[in-house]
Protein backbone atom coordinates (compact mmCIF):
# COMPACT_ATOMS: atom_id res chain seq x y z
CA UNK A 1 0.00 0.00 0.00
CA UNK A 2 1.12 3.32 -0.70
CA UNK A 3 1.59 6.38 2.01
CA UNK A 4 -1.87 7.89 0.55
CA UNK A 5 -4.12 4.74 0.64
CA UNK A 6 -2.89 3.73 4.27
CA UNK A 7 -3.50 7.99 4.82
CA UNK A 8 -6.57 9.22 3.30
CA UNK A 9 -8.74 6.74 5.92
CA UNK A 10 -7.28 7.93 8.72
CA UNK A 11 -7.95 11.99 7.33
CA UNK A 12 -11.34 10.97 6.99
CA UNK A 13 -11.27 9.33 10.80
CA UNK A 14 -9.93 11.81 12.01
CA UNK A 15 -11.99 14.49 9.90
CA UNK A 16 -15.12 13.13 11.11
CA UNK A 17 -13.32 13.03 15.31
CA UNK A 18 -13.05 16.46 14.60
CA UNK A 19 -16.12 17.41 12.98
CA UNK A 20 -17.62 15.96 16.35
CA UNK A 21 -15.59 18.03 18.67
CA UNK A 22 -15.97 21.13 16.56
CA UNK A 23 -19.86 19.63 16.63
CA UNK A 24 -20.17 18.97 20.49
CA UNK A 25 -17.83 22.56 20.89
CA UNK A 26 -21.41 23.99 18.84
CA UNK A 27 -23.89 22.61 20.21
CA UNK A 28 -22.62 22.90 24.00
CA UNK A 29 -22.06 26.59 23.09
CA UNK A 30 -25.21 27.04 23.18
CA UNK A 31 -26.22 25.80 26.37
CA UNK A 32 -23.32 28.35 28.33
CA UNK A 33 -20.00 29.38 27.62
CA UNK A 34 -19.21 27.56 31.02
CA UNK A 35 -20.50 24.82 29.80
CA UNK A 36 -18.04 24.77 27.27
CA UNK A 37 -15.17 25.23 29.44
CA UNK A 38 -16.11 22.30 31.57
CA UNK A 39 -16.23 19.87 28.29
CA UNK A 40 -12.62 21.06 26.89
CA UNK A 41 -11.08 20.98 31.29
CA UNK A 42 -12.75 17.52 31.63
CA UNK A 43 -11.38 16.42 28.14
CA UNK A 44 -7.72 17.21 29.05
CA UNK A 45 -8.66 15.00 31.65
CA UNK A 46 -10.20 11.87 29.86
CA UNK A 47 -6.99 12.56 27.27
CA UNK A 48 -4.06 12.22 30.16
CA UNK A 49 -6.20 9.32 31.56
CA UNK A 50 -6.50 7.34 29.01
CA UNK A 51 -2.23 7.31 28.08
CA UNK A 52 -2.67 4.61 30.77
CA UNK A 53 -4.37 2.37 28.18
CA UNK A 54 -2.51 3.86 25.15
CA UNK A 55 0.86 2.47 26.21
CA UNK A 56 -0.59 -1.17 25.85
CA UNK A 57 -2.39 -0.40 22.59
CA UNK A 58 0.52 1.67 20.53
CA UNK A 59 2.93 -0.46 21.73
CA UNK A 60 1.40 -3.85 20.27
CA UNK A 61 0.24 -1.64 17.23
CA UNK A 62 3.76 -1.07 16.10
CA UNK A 63 4.60 -4.54 16.86
CA UNK A 64 1.56 -6.33 14.85
CA UNK A 65 2.88 -3.60 12.04
CA UNK A 66 6.31 -5.34 12.34
CA UNK A 67 5.54 -8.91 12.93
CA UNK A 68 3.53 -8.83 9.75
CA UNK A 69 5.94 -6.95 7.77
CA UNK A 70 8.20 -9.91 9.32
CA UNK A 71 5.23 -12.82 8.04
CA UNK A 72 4.59 -13.70 12.13
CA UNK A 73 0.90 -13.97 11.68
CA UNK A 74 0.28 -15.43 14.33
CA UNK A 75 2.78 -13.24 17.20
CA UNK A 76 0.70 -10.58 15.72
CA UNK A 77 -2.79 -11.96 16.41
CA UNK A 78 -1.51 -12.59 20.12
CA UNK A 79 -0.38 -9.00 20.07
CA UNK A 80 -4.05 -8.07 18.97
CA UNK A 81 -5.95 -9.61 21.77
CA UNK A 82 -3.62 -9.00 24.50
CA UNK A 83 -3.41 -4.96 23.60
CA UNK A 84 -7.99 -5.39 23.71
CA UNK A 85 -7.51 -7.76 27.31
CA UNK A 86 -4.99 -4.82 29.27
CA UNK A 87 -6.54 -1.99 27.88
CA UNK A 88 -10.36 -2.78 28.95
CA UNK A 89 -9.11 -3.71 32.74
CA UNK A 90 -7.30 -0.80 32.77
CA UNK A 91 -10.55 1.10 31.07
CA UNK A 92 -12.91 -0.67 33.64
CA UNK A 93 -10.86 0.82 36.76
CA UNK A 94 -10.61 4.25 35.42
CA UNK A 95 -14.33 3.95 34.95
CA UNK A 96 -15.12 3.49 38.42
CA UNK A 97 -12.79 6.07 40.02
CA UNK A 98 -13.93 8.58 37.37
CA UNK A 99 -17.62 7.80 38.44
CA UNK A 100 -17.25 7.84 41.90
CA UNK A 101 -14.92 10.45 42.49
CA UNK A 102 -15.74 13.16 40.01
CA UNK A 103 -15.86 16.44 42.01
CA UNK A 104 -12.98 15.71 44.01
CA UNK A 105 -11.07 14.98 40.81
CA UNK A 106 -12.17 18.28 39.20
CA UNK A 107 -11.20 20.37 42.91
CA UNK A 108 -7.85 18.63 42.53
CA UNK A 109 -6.91 20.25 39.30
CA UNK A 110 -8.40 23.41 40.45
CA UNK A 111 -11.11 23.81 38.42
CA UNK A 112 -13.46 27.04 39.40
CA UNK A 113 -15.76 26.74 41.55
CA UNK A 114 -18.81 27.48 40.06
CA UNK A 115 -18.06 24.99 37.26
CA UNK A 116 -18.31 22.20 39.74
CA UNK A 117 -21.68 21.21 39.54
CA UNK A 118 -20.99 20.76 35.65
CA UNK A 119 -18.55 18.61 35.95
CA UNK A 120 -19.72 16.69 38.73
CA UNK A 121 -22.29 15.88 35.86
CA UNK A 122 -19.94 15.13 32.86
CA UNK A 123 -16.76 13.54 34.38
CA UNK A 124 -19.27 11.28 36.19
CA UNK A 125 -21.27 9.99 33.06
CA UNK A 126 -18.62 10.35 30.60
CA UNK A 127 -15.75 9.22 32.60
CA UNK A 128 -17.94 6.08 33.86
CA UNK A 129 -17.52 5.22 30.36
CA UNK A 130 -13.95 4.80 30.39
CA UNK A 131 -13.60 1.68 29.63
CA UNK A 132 -15.67 2.01 26.04
CA UNK A 133 -12.17 4.58 25.25
CA UNK A 134 -10.18 1.55 25.96
CA UNK A 135 -11.69 -1.03 23.93
CA UNK A 136 -12.28 1.82 21.13
CA UNK A 137 -8.22 2.98 21.23
CA UNK A 138 -7.02 -0.61 21.72
CA UNK A 139 -9.39 -2.49 18.69
CA UNK A 140 -8.88 0.87 16.54
CA UNK A 141 -4.84 0.63 16.60
CA UNK A 142 -4.53 -3.07 16.18
CA UNK A 143 -7.30 -2.80 12.77
CA UNK A 144 -5.34 0.14 11.70
CA UNK A 145 -1.69 -1.62 11.93
CA UNK A 146 -2.90 -4.53 9.88
CA UNK A 147 -3.30 -1.97 7.01
CA UNK A 148 -7.21 -1.68 7.53
CA UNK A 149 -7.31 2.19 7.46
CA UNK A 150 -10.78 1.69 6.40
CA UNK A 151 -12.91 -0.05 9.11
CA UNK A 152 -12.39 2.59 11.66
CA UNK A 153 -13.10 5.14 9.24
CA UNK A 154 -16.38 3.73 9.04
CA UNK A 155 -16.82 3.87 12.24
CA UNK A 156 -16.27 7.18 13.04
CA UNK A 157 -18.54 8.09 10.42
CA UNK A 158 -21.47 5.91 12.14
CA UNK A 159 -20.35 6.98 15.40
CA UNK A 160 -20.45 10.63 14.30
CA UNK A 161 -23.87 10.87 12.92
CA UNK A 162 -25.11 9.20 16.08
CA UNK A 163 -23.55 11.62 18.57
CA UNK A 164 -24.23 14.50 16.42
CA UNK A 165 -28.27 13.11 16.26
CA UNK A 166 -28.40 12.18 19.86
CA UNK A 167 -26.74 16.23 21.19
CA UNK A 168 -29.35 17.75 18.90
CA UNK A 169 -32.30 15.43 20.38
CA UNK A 170 -30.70 16.10 24.20
CA UNK A 171 -29.80 19.51 24.08
CA UNK A 172 -32.82 21.26 22.00
CA UNK A 173 -35.62 18.42 22.76
CA UNK A 174 -35.92 17.30 19.59
CA UNK A 175 -38.25 13.85 18.35
CA UNK A 176 -39.86 13.77 22.21
CA UNK A 177 -36.86 14.15 24.29
CA UNK A 178 -36.59 16.35 27.03
CA UNK A 179 -33.86 18.90 27.35
CA UNK A 180 -31.26 17.68 28.96
CA UNK A 181 -28.24 20.26 28.73
CA UNK A 182 -24.96 19.12 29.72
CA UNK A 183 -26.39 16.40 30.69
CA UNK A 184 -27.60 14.90 27.44
CA UNK A 185 -23.92 15.60 26.14
CA UNK A 186 -22.38 13.06 28.00
CA UNK A 187 -24.94 10.42 27.62
CA UNK A 188 -25.11 11.02 23.89
CA UNK A 189 -20.94 10.82 23.91
CA UNK A 190 -21.30 7.05 26.29
CA UNK A 191 -24.21 5.85 23.24
CA UNK A 192 -22.10 6.62 20.37
CA UNK A 193 -19.23 5.03 21.71
CA UNK A 194 -20.43 2.00 22.74
CA UNK A 195 -21.95 1.09 19.25
CA UNK A 196 -18.60 2.13 17.77
CA UNK A 197 -16.69 -0.27 20.30
CA UNK A 198 -19.38 -3.31 19.16
CA UNK A 199 -18.89 -2.49 15.45
CA UNK A 200 -15.20 -2.36 16.28
CA UNK A 201 -14.99 -5.90 18.34
CA UNK A 202 -16.84 -7.11 14.90
CA UNK A 203 -13.99 -6.04 12.80
CA UNK A 204 -11.33 -6.52 15.28
CA UNK A 205 -11.80 -10.25 15.32
CA UNK A 206 -11.81 -10.86 11.52
CA UNK A 207 -8.68 -9.15 11.08
CA UNK A 208 -5.95 -11.71 11.08
CA UNK A 209 -5.74 -15.16 9.88
CA UNK A 210 -7.30 -16.70 12.22
CA UNK A 211 -11.02 -15.58 13.47
CA UNK A 212 -10.58 -14.75 16.98
CA UNK A 213 -12.90 -16.17 19.52
CA UNK A 214 -14.16 -15.09 23.12
CA UNK A 215 -12.39 -17.68 24.97
CA UNK A 216 -9.35 -16.20 23.38
CA UNK A 217 -9.08 -13.43 25.14
CA UNK A 218 -7.75 -15.53 27.87
CA UNK A 219 -4.65 -16.03 26.10
CA UNK A 220 -1.46 -14.03 27.89
CA UNK A 221 1.95 -14.45 26.07
CA UNK A 222 4.71 -13.07 28.12
CA UNK A 223 7.36 -13.03 25.92
CA UNK A 224 5.11 -10.50 23.80
CA UNK A 225 3.51 -8.97 26.21
CA UNK A 226 7.37 -8.02 27.62
CA UNK A 227 8.14 -6.85 23.80
CA UNK A 228 4.80 -4.64 24.43
CA UNK A 229 6.29 -3.15 27.26
CA UNK A 230 9.65 -2.49 25.65
CA UNK A 231 7.82 -0.70 23.16
CA UNK A 232 5.39 0.47 24.84
CA UNK A 233 6.52 2.13 28.46
CA UNK A 234 8.57 5.11 26.44
CA UNK A 235 5.03 5.74 24.17
CA UNK A 236 3.53 5.80 27.51
CA UNK A 237 5.47 8.27 29.16
CA UNK A 238 5.79 10.06 26.18
CA UNK A 239 2.36 10.08 25.63
CA UNK A 240 1.65 10.70 29.30
CA UNK A 241 4.21 14.23 28.99
CA UNK A 242 2.00 15.60 26.44
CA UNK A 243 -1.41 14.91 27.94
CA UNK A 244 -0.33 15.89 31.84
CA UNK A 245 1.47 19.04 30.70
CA UNK A 246 -1.69 19.74 28.97
CA UNK A 247 -3.40 19.27 31.49
CA UNK A 248 -1.27 21.29 33.79
CA UNK A 249 -1.06 24.23 31.57
CA UNK A 250 -5.02 24.02 31.84
CA UNK A 251 -4.93 24.54 35.54
CA UNK A 252 -2.15 27.52 34.60
CA UNK A 253 -5.49 28.74 32.26
CA UNK A 254 -8.05 28.44 35.04
CA UNK A 255 -6.26 30.57 36.67
CA UNK A 256 -6.31 33.41 34.47
CA UNK A 257 -10.40 33.05 34.23
CA UNK A 258 -13.21 30.83 32.38
CA UNK A 259 -13.14 32.98 29.41
CA UNK A 260 -9.65 32.06 29.00
CA UNK A 261 -10.67 28.90 29.54
CA UNK A 262 -13.24 28.78 27.02
CA UNK A 263 -10.87 30.51 24.37
CA UNK A 264 -8.58 27.78 24.89
CA UNK A 265 -11.13 24.85 24.16
CA UNK A 266 -12.63 26.67 21.26
CA UNK A 267 -8.60 27.28 19.74
CA UNK A 268 -8.32 23.96 19.81
CA UNK A 269 -11.10 23.03 18.23
CA UNK A 270 -9.30 25.76 15.46
CA UNK A 271 -5.98 24.18 15.64
CA UNK A 272 -7.40 20.35 14.99
CA UNK A 273 -8.84 21.64 11.75
CA UNK A 274 -5.31 22.79 10.94
CA UNK A 275 -2.88 19.47 11.60
CA UNK A 276 -5.70 16.78 10.80
CA UNK A 277 -4.65 16.14 7.50
CA UNK A 278 -0.72 15.94 8.23
CA UNK A 279 -1.65 13.67 11.81
CA UNK A 280 -2.87 11.91 8.95
CA UNK A 281 0.31 11.69 7.08
CA UNK A 282 2.44 11.22 10.38
CA UNK A 283 0.09 7.68 11.36
CA UNK A 284 0.03 6.39 7.99
CA UNK A 285 3.89 7.02 7.79
CA UNK A 286 4.45 5.04 11.71
CA UNK A 287 2.67 1.73 9.76
CA UNK A 288 4.51 1.89 6.48
CA UNK A 289 7.56 2.44 8.49
CA UNK A 290 6.78 -0.51 11.13
CA UNK A 291 5.60 -3.03 7.85
CA UNK A 292 8.95 -1.95 5.88
CA UNK A 293 11.64 -2.27 9.12
CA UNK A 294 10.11 -5.74 9.54
CA UNK A 295 10.62 -6.71 6.08
CA UNK A 296 14.23 -5.73 6.61
CA UNK A 297 13.94 -2.60 3.52
CA UNK A 298 15.01 -0.26 6.01
CA UNK A 299 16.58 2.14 2.68
CA UNK A 300 12.63 3.18 2.14
CA UNK A 301 11.82 3.06 5.28
CA UNK A 302 14.71 5.60 6.08
CA UNK A 303 13.00 7.99 2.48
CA UNK A 304 9.64 7.76 3.64
CA UNK A 305 9.42 9.17 6.59
CA UNK A 306 11.26 12.28 4.95
CA UNK A 307 8.36 11.78 1.94
CA UNK A 308 5.88 12.28 4.54
CA UNK A 309 7.24 15.04 6.57
CA UNK A 310 7.45 17.25 3.53
CA UNK A 311 4.02 16.81 2.41
CA UNK A 312 2.81 16.89 6.01
CA UNK A 313 4.32 20.28 6.14
CA UNK A 314 2.70 21.54 3.09
CA UNK A 315 -0.81 20.47 4.21
CA UNK A 316 -0.65 21.72 7.42
CA UNK A 317 0.73 25.40 6.38
CA UNK A 318 -2.15 26.26 4.27
CA UNK A 319 -4.51 24.62 6.87
CA UNK A 320 -2.88 27.33 9.64
CA UNK A 321 -3.27 30.20 6.83
CA UNK A 322 -7.26 29.45 6.64
CA UNK A 323 -7.44 29.21 9.67
CA UNK A 324 -6.14 32.55 10.18
CA UNK A 325 -7.32 34.47 7.55
CA UNK A 326 -11.13 33.13 8.57
CA UNK A 327 -10.84 32.67 12.14
CA UNK A 328 -12.39 35.22 13.89
CA UNK A 329 -15.63 34.49 11.70
CA UNK A 330 -15.53 31.06 12.86
CA UNK A 331 -15.09 32.06 15.91
CA UNK A 332 -18.43 33.84 15.46
CA UNK A 333 -19.76 30.69 15.36
CA UNK A 334 -19.47 29.57 18.53
CA UNK A 335 -19.86 32.58 20.88
CA UNK A 336 -20.97 35.66 20.70
CA UNK A 337 -18.91 37.11 23.78
CA UNK A 338 -16.28 39.38 22.14
CA UNK A 339 -14.02 39.36 25.01
CA UNK A 340 -13.42 35.51 23.92
CA UNK A 341 -12.91 36.15 20.22
CA UNK A 342 -10.51 39.16 20.81
CA UNK A 343 -8.36 36.58 23.03
CA UNK A 344 -8.46 33.91 20.80
CA UNK A 345 -7.95 36.38 17.68
CA UNK A 346 -4.30 37.11 19.34
CA UNK A 347 -3.28 33.46 19.22
CA UNK A 348 -4.59 32.99 15.42
CA UNK A 349 -1.56 34.28 14.27
CA UNK A 350 0.70 32.20 16.48
CA UNK A 351 -0.85 29.24 15.56
CA UNK A 352 0.82 29.97 12.30
CA UNK A 353 4.12 29.26 14.12
CA UNK A 354 3.08 26.41 15.91
CA UNK A 355 1.73 24.14 13.19
CA UNK A 356 5.00 23.36 11.52
CA UNK A 357 6.18 22.41 14.48
CA UNK A 358 3.90 20.29 15.45
CA UNK A 359 4.07 18.42 11.68
CA UNK A 360 7.89 18.25 12.45
CA UNK A 361 7.39 16.33 15.71
CA UNK A 362 4.56 14.03 14.50
CA UNK A 363 6.24 12.95 11.33
CA UNK A 364 9.98 12.34 12.49
CA UNK A 365 8.58 11.21 16.02
CA UNK A 366 6.56 8.66 14.25
CA UNK A 367 9.06 7.50 12.35
CA UNK A 368 11.62 6.67 15.21
CA UNK A 369 8.30 4.96 16.94
CA UNK A 370 8.04 2.97 13.94
CA UNK A 371 11.46 1.30 14.13
CA UNK A 372 11.20 0.74 18.00
CA UNK A 373 13.51 4.28 19.16
CA UNK A 374 10.70 5.01 21.34
CA UNK A 375 13.34 6.49 24.22
CA UNK A 376 14.59 9.07 22.24
CA UNK A 377 11.51 10.84 21.98
CA UNK A 378 10.77 9.72 25.83
CA UNK A 379 13.60 11.94 27.20
CA UNK A 380 12.99 14.44 24.67
CA UNK A 381 9.45 15.00 26.03
CA UNK A 382 10.14 14.99 29.66
CA UNK A 383 12.68 17.41 28.76
CA UNK A 384 11.62 20.04 26.50
CA UNK A 385 7.06 19.42 27.95
CA UNK A 386 7.99 19.73 31.54
CA UNK A 387 10.55 22.93 31.33
CA UNK A 388 9.47 24.54 28.11
CA UNK A 389 6.15 23.97 27.40
CA UNK A 390 4.84 23.56 31.36
CA UNK A 391 7.63 25.34 33.57
CA UNK A 392 7.86 28.75 31.84
CA UNK A 393 4.59 28.67 30.50
CA UNK A 394 3.37 29.07 34.08
CA UNK A 395 5.87 32.23 34.56
CA UNK A 396 5.55 33.60 30.83
CA UNK A 397 1.53 33.01 31.18
CA UNK A 398 0.50 33.32 34.91
CA UNK A 399 3.72 35.17 36.86
CA UNK A 400 4.61 37.81 34.38
CA UNK A 401 1.42 38.28 32.77
CA UNK A 402 0.89 37.53 29.16
CA UNK A 403 -1.34 35.36 29.79
CA UNK A 404 -2.39 32.76 26.95
CA UNK A 405 -0.50 34.54 24.25
CA UNK A 406 2.68 33.55 26.75
CA UNK A 407 0.92 30.19 26.76
CA UNK A 408 1.38 29.94 23.55
CA UNK A 409 5.02 31.04 23.09
CA UNK A 410 6.17 28.27 25.41
CA UNK A 411 4.03 25.55 23.91
CA UNK A 412 5.50 26.37 20.22
CA UNK A 413 9.29 26.49 21.42
CA UNK A 414 8.12 22.71 23.09
CA UNK A 415 7.41 21.93 19.17
CA UNK A 416 10.37 22.60 17.60
CA UNK A 417 12.71 21.30 20.04
CA UNK A 418 11.23 18.23 19.66
CA UNK A 419 10.93 18.39 15.98
CA UNK A 420 14.59 19.41 15.72
CA UNK A 421 15.88 16.75 18.39
CA UNK A 422 13.85 13.97 16.39
CA UNK A 423 15.30 14.96 12.93
CA UNK A 424 18.60 14.98 14.49
CA UNK A 425 17.99 11.41 15.84
CA UNK A 426 16.59 9.97 12.51
CA UNK A 427 19.44 11.30 10.31
CA UNK A 428 21.83 9.07 12.61
CA UNK A 429 19.82 5.92 11.40
CA UNK A 430 20.91 4.17 14.43
CA UNK A 431 17.91 1.54 14.47
CA UNK A 432 18.26 1.28 11.15
CA UNK A 433 21.82 0.80 10.44
CA UNK A 434 21.13 -2.19 13.43
CA UNK A 435 18.94 -3.80 11.52
CA UNK A 436 20.88 -3.87 8.55
CA UNK A 437 24.06 -5.05 10.43
CA UNK A 438 21.44 -8.14 11.54
CA UNK A 439 20.38 -8.31 8.51
CA UNK A 440 23.66 -9.27 6.73
CA UNK A 441 24.10 -11.60 9.39
CA UNK A 442 20.94 -13.66 8.57
CA UNK A 443 18.35 -12.75 11.43
CA UNK A 444 16.64 -10.33 9.44
CA UNK A 445 14.82 -10.81 6.55
CA UNK A 446 16.13 -9.22 3.18
CA UNK A 447 12.90 -8.74 1.59
CA UNK A 448 9.15 -8.86 2.45
CA UNK A 449 6.35 -9.59 0.12
CA UNK A 450 3.60 -8.05 2.47
CA UNK A 451 5.04 -5.37 3.70
CA UNK A 452 4.03 -1.77 2.33
CA UNK A 453 5.46 0.04 -1.08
Amino acid sequence: MTLWLLAWPIFIEQFLQFLLGAADTLMVSRISDDAVAVVGFSNQLFFALQTLFMTIASGAGILIAQKLGSKKREEARVLGIMAVSVSAAIGLLLSVILYWKPVEIAQLLNMPENLLPLAEVYISIVGGGMILSALMAALGTAIRNTGNTKGPMYTAIGMNVIHIVLNYAFIYGAFGFPQWGLTGVAISTLVSRLLASIFLYWLFIQSFDQRIKLRDFKIFDRKLFKEILHIGWPLGVNSSCWVFTQLIIFTFIAMLGSKELATRTYMNTLESFCFLLGFSIALAVQIQIAHLFGAGRTKEAYQGAYRALLIGLGLVTVNAFLVFVMGKRILGLFTSDQEIITIAGSLLLLNLLLQPGKMLNMALGNALNAVGDTKFPMWTAIFSMWLIATLLSYYLGVEWGYGLVGIYVCMIADEYVRGLLALWRWRERKYLKRAEAEQQAGVLPTNGAVAFE
